[in-house]
């Protein structure tokens, strides 16, 4: 690891559809009435950075609104994305509404089941393209939005000045992310212990029921996503999650390319309490991805979070704005 930070701010699962629970909050919990979609400060600065944010799995770009809203106070561009499926496209069954009906919940499609990595690629590229009429551009993805990434530098490693991994996933020696929780490394997620919704496979979703009121599933995902936050909190937190997600997403192939995602800069922001994605998988994909490319190594900030990120939005801003310096010097 090329580096470590000391900020001391903030304070019966099947394997297949572990995936669906690794939401990426973003600290979705401070977000409820903070902010929109995107912030803009002075549009016109060459040279200053775009941050174009990516969100995980069962989430959406309102997920960011505390990072949003930080950002374009101190003056950055920013804008956070919905990937195909997710915000206003997102699936909600019927089955999920109040009453809700648990059988038909287990049965019942949804149209992200057919959304592949390859689209969520095509809808980012698209965003990073137009962001980079405005100068350099920096991709950051949290938990599962890391594949993501990995698919986007594999493309258009030109128009990205740095991509930034918040306790994402970043395949290189392995094949995906399905892969990476598989090691032994990622057996202690706690991921494994929230009762998953059991839909046949040829659903093509991983699905959770954020709207249970079982309090072993509670206290499950509040162990999982956000240890530090109150009840009360996560309870906001699971108001804004979704309970779908394509199970393509977990399985596809999403190394970086030494030859393409390998040429760009990078940051990991490790999250020292996250108990989804554990510390000691964050390391080996750090270890794998600098073994990938020698040259081009992880730029490592340590940070005390749990999954869903700092409480504090001014932590993720600090983080962000060394990466908005470290790429101009560059």
């Amino acid at each position: 690891m090329s580096e470590q930070s000391d900020n001391r701010a903030g304070g019966g699962w099947s394997r297949r559809g572990v995936l669906s629970a690794a939401a990426a909050g973003a600290g979705a919990v401070a977000a409820v009435g903070a902010g929109a979609p995107s912030a803009h400060a002075d549009g016109r600065r060459r040279g200053a950075p775009t941050f174009v944010l990516v969100h995980g799995s069962g989430s959406n770009s309102y997920g960011w609104s505390p990072v949003l809203a930080e950002l374009g106070l101190r003056g950055h561009r920013t804008i956070a994305v919905d990937l195909p499926g997710h915000g206003a496209g997102a699936c909600f069954p019927l089955s999920y509404q109040s009453p809700q009906d648990l059988d038909r919940l287990a049965t019942e499609p949804s149209p992200i089941g057919g959304v592949t990595l390859a689209d969520f690629a095509e809808h980012v590229v698209g965003v990073v393209r137009a962001a980079h009429r405005n100068g350099p551009v920096v991709l950051v993805g949290q938990s599962l939005g890391g594949a993501t990434l990995n698919a986007v530098a594999n493309r258009v490693p030109e128009l990205i000045a740095h991509l930034v991994y918040a306790s994402a996933f970043c395949p290189t020696r392995h094949t995906s992310v399905n892969d990476l929780m598989a090691t032994p490394e990622g057996a202690t997620s706690a991921l494994f212990e929230i009762p998953p919704v059991r839909t046949p496979p040829e659903l093509g979703v991983n699905r959770v029921n954020w709207r249970s009121a079982d309090p072993v599933f509670f206290a499950a995902v509040k162990e999982a996503l956000a240890a530090d936050r109150t009840d009360t909190e996560v309870r906001a937190l699971l108001a804004t999650l979704e309970p779908d997600e394509s199970a393509a997403i977990g399985s596809a192939d999403s190394r970086g390319l030494a030859d393409r995602w390998g040429r760009v800069p990078r940051t990991f922001l490790r999250f020292t309490e996250d108990r989804s994605i554990p510390l000691a998988l964050q390391d080996l994909m750090i270890r794998e991805a600098d073994g990938t490319t020698p040259r081009n190594r992880f730029r490592v900030r340590s940070v005390p979070a749990p999954h869903v990120g700092p409480r504090d939005a001014a932590v993720w801003g600090d983080e962000l704005e060394r990466v908005a310096e470290s790429s101009r010097q560059g």
